[in-house]
């Protein structure tokens, strides 16, 4: 048995106190150049991010479900046209598109990757439907080569909802190159995380990234002439200095998160059903979820012997209250639902230690002794 007896689901203070150094400098100098919208550091994560995920457009906006709302405005969605997302998503996704005027359009998911069906896309399309918002859920890209062929045969829009998903790879290129826009958050407990509420929408559209920074900053051009009806979502200047020192270390984070989801597996694979990753894409593991049809009951021993776990989603969108207009009942989408009963996210970060993972693991295998 491991010595470790406290095990957090995300611990900001021990990538913070990797980089301090760098992290408080960047801060003073916004608090030195006064700055604080708009400013310098704005421009050049912008540029920096663009260029990593291999775009040729960034625009920051206020948060993730900001840049979901305005990718969708941006490609002239609104008000009598559909939209389709996986019915198992946060629902920041599925408030986005309504913020639009939109209708949102569930549809179910592949029950081993946990992201949408594109064949239960398809199935979903109607003469009203404008879009589809694919989500890479828990740090795996969605099958988005399918789901670019469905939207291509009907004309389509596709934004991406890569919030869970930064850095992660299908065939060798990053998320968020894939479709019209994509769109991420930057929320702190996110792989690149801020310190705050942030997010930014990719393209490599450019009357797209024109009309974003109009629709982001009250739709104006220059100060007080305003071209459109936007709002204010905009990336804050201190969170975009904190964003662009952490950019650089993402994908060695990101590779150790892999490493940890492998620690995982070896240790857990013949207790409970560990996550699959499609063949050819890399997983960044945002999240690592595992299954187990004693779930409520395995939470519960964990949280005795301190170890925090996380539930993503307990229930599904269609269930909620605020989108029962949408006519949805139980039992619409099976696999979704199937998955909020069973289950249970793990601790999952980069700076997660092998001592750490073992205590998990062994509180799990106590709990329970074979597979179920």
């Amino acid at each position: 048995m491991t010595t470790a007896t406290q095990v957090p689901f995300v611990d900001l203070h021990a990538q913070y106190e990797q980089i301090r150094t760098e992290i408080d400098r960047a801060m003073r100098q916004v608090i030195e150049r006064g700055d604080f919208i708009h400013g310098s550091a704005v421009a050049r994560f912008e540029s920096e991010f663009a260029a990593y995920i291999g775009v040729g457009h960034a625009i920051g906006v206020g948060n993730g479900g900001d840049a979901i709302e305005l990718a969708l405005r941006a490609f002239g969605v609104g008000r009598g046209d559909e939209v389709i997302t996986a019915a198992n998503t946060f629902i920041a996704t599925v408030l986005a598109i309504s913020a639009t005027g939109a209708t949102p359009v569930l549809v179910d998911i592949d029950r081993a990757s946990y992201t949408i069906d594109p064949a239960a896309i398809e199935a979903a399309i109607t003469p009203r439907t404008r879009a589809i918002v694919p989500v890479h859920l828990y740090g795996q890209p969605a099958d988005i080569e399918r789901v670019l062929a469905v939207a291509a045969r009907h004309d389509l829009v596709v934004i991406e909802d890569a919030a869970q998903a930064h850095g992660a790879r299908v065939g060798g290129r990053r998320v968020g190159t894939f479709g019209h826009a994509a769109a991420f958050s930057f929320y702190p407990s996110k792989n690149l995380g801020a310190y705050g509420d942030a997010g930014m929408v990719v393209t490599n559209d450019d009357r797209a990234a024109e009309r974003l920074r109009l629709l982001g900053n009250y739709g104006q051009r220059v100060k007080y002439e305003h071209a459109v009806e936007g709002r204010n979502s905009r990336l804050d200047t201190m969170q975009a200095a904190v964003l662009a020192v952490k950019l650089p270390r993402l994908d060695r984070w990101n590779a150790a998160r892999r490493a940890h989801a492998d620690t995982y597996r070896a240790w857990l694979s013949r207790r409970v059903y560990t996550p699959a990753t499609r063949p050819g894409v890399e997983h960044v593991f945002h999240l690592y979820v595992i299954e187990t049809d004693q779930r409520d009951r395995l939470r519960a021993e964990l949280a005795e012997r301190g170890v925090h776990t996380g539930i993503h989603y307990p229930v599904p969108v269609h269930l909620q209250e605020a989108y029962a207009p949408l006519g949805y009942k139980a039992g619409a989408f099976p696999a979704t639902e199937a998955a909020a009963t069973r289950i249970l996210s793990l601790p999952m970060y980069a700076e997660l230690t092998k001592e750490q993972i073992e205590y998990v693991s062994d509180a799990i295998v106590a709990a329970i002794p074979e597979l179920r």
